[in-house]
């Protein structure tokens, strides 16, 4: 049957675009342009739906690349403002221990307390100077980071494989972790006459006593996180062929940081706390001489300059740790994950 086409009043047969968008007759046009068509060419309206389709993608696209410039200089402006020192940072945890201090001294000056109960700033400032020119102050110092430190790492060692036992491991965990839990509620302090009639008066007690305050929080801050892993990464785990070792390692641990973390900043603050109740009862021996010896020595001679001055460097420590090494370990791994965005961090 003859086509009606083929009349001379008949218009020209648009020809089919190729899958790209691309017209044949583009090329013969001399566009170099992706988006230049031979109807846009002679001015004349689409009216193809296939060219209509090109041309709404090949818009989409734009669009698309407009977007993407965007979120890219988006993250280069957030690498230049990570690299960017934040004062407020500094300045704010300064004013506000000006602050404190001012209040301190308002406080002294207004006569409430008799000086020998209640020394102001200067007076502690002065009795530091003083532990400091006969060693006092470095020898405590000395002895109690050290004793808090290797106890801590000890307790992360033992409390790191336990947790993750538990948290695999369902009987185990429904046995013990009413005990673990029971043994974090318990004041570490009631542990100090079982470990020196145990051990005397010796380190083995101040470790001890360590380890089981801090040993209990590690364990059930990595069983949290662990409860919090969304269920589809062990499903992968298991696709992948991971072994019951390798999907601890690998998968569960990994995923689990975040609570892991909050467990090891709990840990050290018991570990700390229960250093100080050790230091503070188990005194003589063969016990050095720590922060926790040099606060009961304070109390002992009825000298608040020196109990003073033992508390603030005991919180004075505890801050440098918290602000020297959790914290950035804490901001680096929510950022990673971007859990920083929003953040008061």
């Amino acid at each position: 049957m003859p086509s009606k086409f083929l009349s001379g009043s008949a218009p020209d047969a648009a020809p089919a675009p190729s899958p790209d968008g691309f017209r044949p007759s583009d090329e013969a046009s001399g566009s170099d342009r992706p988006d230049a068509t031979p109807t846009a060419a002679s001015g004349a309206t689409p009216s193809s739906p296939h060219v209509h389709a090109a041309l709404t993608r090949t818009s989409s696209g734009n669009e698309d690349l407009r977007e993407l410039e965007s979120g890219l200089d988006s993250l280069q402006s957030d690498a230049e403002r990570k690299h960017r020192v934040d004062w407020s940072r500094i300045l704010l945890p300064v004013a506000a221990l000006v602050v404190l201090v001012l209040v301190w001294q308002f406080y002294v000056s207004l006569g409430v307390k008799r000086r020998d109960l209640v020394p102001g700033p200067l007076d502690v400032a002065g009795q530091m100077g003083v532990l400091w020119t006969e060693g006092k102050l470095q020898e405590a110092m000395w002895t109690s980071l050290q004793r808090g430190l290797v106890g801590f790492l000890i307790s992360v060692a033992i409390a790191t494989p336990v947790g993750l036992l538990l948290a695999q491991v369902a009987p185990l965990r429904r046995a013990f972790g009413p005990l673990i839990s029971g043994l974090q509620v318990l004041p570490s302090v009631a542990w100090v006459p079982a470990a020196i009639i145990w051990f005397g008066l010796t380190d083995a007690t101040v470790y001890f006593v360590v380890f089981m305050g801090a040993i209990p929080s590690i364990i059930n801050g990595l069983i949290s996180g662990v409860d919090q892993i969304p269920p589809q990464f062990r499903r992968v785990g298991t696709v992948l062929g991971a072994n019951r070792l390798q999907m601890a390692l690998q998968v569960v641990l990994p995923a689990a940081l975040p609570g892991y973390l909050g467990g090891l900043k709990q840990g050290w603050a018991f570990s700390w706390r229960s250093l100080m109740a050790a230091e503070i009862i188990a005194v003589g021996g063969t016990i050095g001489f720590g922060l926790g010896s040099l606060l009961d020595q304070g109390r002992a001679l009825s000298d608040m300059t020196v109990v003073m001055s033992a508390i603030l460097l005991i919180l004075g420590v505890g801050i440098l740790i918290e602000l020297l090494v959790f914290a950035p370990i804490e901001k680096r791994l929510l950022r990673r994950r971007g859990l920083l965005a929003g953040s008061t961090r």
